[in-house]
């Protein structure tokens, strides 16, 4: 079997990193995961080749040459997912699809022509397939009744990426999370109960990724790293003498919840095993909030306090914010942009709340009545309005996200808090022995042009580095790798702007028509 993997076109998003990636000369943010994991679990007799379409669009002899095309997408991708099913059923090619958004949304794939949906997680669903395949069978869903055993997945095929397309390699320590965030889909696909790889297969991987010649980021991928905080420690006890044996060949990345604060050993294992940042969901500021979207986990000691222990004890935070949840008073924007302002947080990922499919959110919605269109063209991405009504005026919702979000990202202020949160880290970190390549190099000089000499940041921008270099100068690939992604967020902004107000004033225009169209079957009555 010639099989054709392929993963689809990433819109232009907050993860996108598009101008940062221009910048840099790379092509992605980071490999699809998932598809070099399926590829590891098909027949050894199986041709395969694949296709990162955001590294490298397919080819008309890729699709001529295969019997099979194999597709994965999450939701934001799903344009480019519906389109490419429906070319392979042009082109008389099987289709099979998986993922996370086919598990959540099958009919979306089924509707486009989809042949094969091996729904749920692999280990379990791939077998099926492969055997369904075996007896000829022309179409089937294959879903999962049970969660997998991990430490029975096999090595990822790192080997069909280019390494040199993407700024990090992914690896997966474990699946699901221990809290059930109302508007969280994590648990809806990977369960409550954290499933961990050993420490053995992560090592396996990673030293597959350093025999290969990549030095740079790796992100450990897990949507909570510590959900299961037992065998994390275990894991990163064994992690520390592997990294220092190789001189630190990578900066870790991961996303972990606000209760690592809670563990100083936790937080003194991950900085001694190279991991430079974590991801958390903030969410907001505000306590009730959080309370109405089960997320307590966030509320049982100081926000501001538990992020500023994280930075000093050695990690960079990325957090993630919400704006619309029920009950939500005005001035929720304003109240995140301080929160953002007095921690230091570089990079704040703000978003609309969304309900995605299948979440508890979701379910409540749509009993609720107040669902309005489940899968809009952006859902997934900042380009999107909230996709149910809210109990605040959408309008008032929409506004303060446009200025909060232009206003994290102007250049001047998100400097200033970048440089504050690199000069608050106060933990060990390794020295990581490589030398920089021709890329790296352009970029970083790229990023004294922009922000050193173009812009008005100028004698900030060099005042800084400048105090940089004298005081913490082992930081300073990655302090200025953070001012380089704030390039993306500079230019993103307007994008955001000008699609929230088109699809504002769009909905605006719909509801006076249909007060119009009230009032004038009124008069005719």
């Amino acid at each position: 079997m010639k099989a054709l993997l392929i993963w689809p076109i990433m819109p232009n998003s907050f993860w996108s990193y598009q101008e940062t990636l221009d910048l840099a000369g790379l092509r992605a943010t980071n490999p699809p995961l998932g598809l070099i994991t399926v590829a590891a679990m098909l027949p050894s007799d199986w041709e395969l080749r694949l296709s990162d379409r955001n590294v490298r669009l397919e080819t008309d002899a890729d699709w001529e040459w295969c019997d099979i095309v194999i597709i994965s997408a999450m939701i934001i991708q799903k344009q480019d997912f519906g389109e490419l099913i429906k070319k392979g059923k042009k082109l008389g090619k099987k289709v099979a699809v998986g993922g996370p958004f086919a598990t959540s949304v099958p009919e979306f794939a089924i509707e486009a022509g989809a042949d094969y949906l091996i729904l749920d997680e692999g280990e379990i669903t791939i077998p099926m397939f492969l055997e369904a395949l075996e007896k000829g069978e022309e179409k089937g869903i294959f879903r999962a009744t049970e969660k997998p055993d991990v430490t029975q997945t096999p090595l990822p095929r790192f080997d069909l990426l280019d390494l040199n397309a993407y700024i990090a390699m992914t690896v997966q320590f474990s699946r699901g999370c221990p809290f059930q965030c109302e508007f969280c889909d994590i648990i809806t696909l990977f369960g409550r109960k954290p499933r961990t790889k050993t420490p053995e297969q992560i090592l396996a991987e990673l030293e597959v990724l350093y025999q290969m010649g990549w030095w740079r980021y790796v992100f450990i991928v897990d949507d909570n790293f510590i959900g299961n905080k037992r065998n994390a420690k275990v894991f990163l006890r064994e992690l520390i003498p592997w990294m220092e044996k190789r001189n630190y060949p990578f900066a870790l990345l991961t996303e972990a919840s606000l209760n690592l604060a809670e563990d100083d050993e936790l937080l003194e294992l991950m900085v001694k095993a190279g991991f430079v940042m974590v991801f958390m969901g903030i969410e907001t500021p505000d306590v009730d909030s959080l309370a109405g979207i089960n997320k307590e986990q966030n509320t049982r000691t100081s926000l501001v306090e538990s992020c500023h222990k994280i930075t000093k004890a050695g990690l960079q935070i990325m957090s993630g914010f919400i704006l619309g949840f029920d009950g939500e008073k005005p001035g929720a924007g304003k109240r995140i942009q301080e929160f953002v302002e007095e921690t230091c947080i570089p990079q704040a990922h703000l978003n609309l709340l969304q309900a995605l499919p299948n979440t508890a959110m979701w379910t409540r919605l749509q009993k609720e009545g107040r669902l309005i269109d489940g899968l809009g063209e952006f859902l997934g991405s900042q380009k999107a309005l909230m996709n149910f009504v809210p109990t605040r005026p959408i309008s008032e919702i929409a506004d303060e996200f446009i200025e909060t979000f232009w206003n994290l990202y102007e250049p001047m202020p998100y400097l200033k808090r970048t440089f504050k949160h690199f000069m608050m880290i106060e933990g060990w970190r390794a020295k990581y022995q490589r030398t920089l390549t021709k890329s790296e190099i352009q970029f970083l000089m790229s990023i004294c042009w922009r922000q050193g000499v173009l812009r008005s940041t100028r004698f900030v921008f060099w005042q800084q580095l400048i105090t940089m270099v004298r005081l913490k100068p082992h930081l300073l690939y990655d302090y200025l790798i953070a001012l380089g992604v704030g390039e993306h967020f500079f230019k993103f902004r307007h994008e955001v702007k000008v699609e929230i107000e088109s699809e504002l004033a769009e909905l605006q225009q719909h509801e006076q028509n249909k007060k119009a169209t009230i009032l004038q079957l009124e008069t005719v009555s």
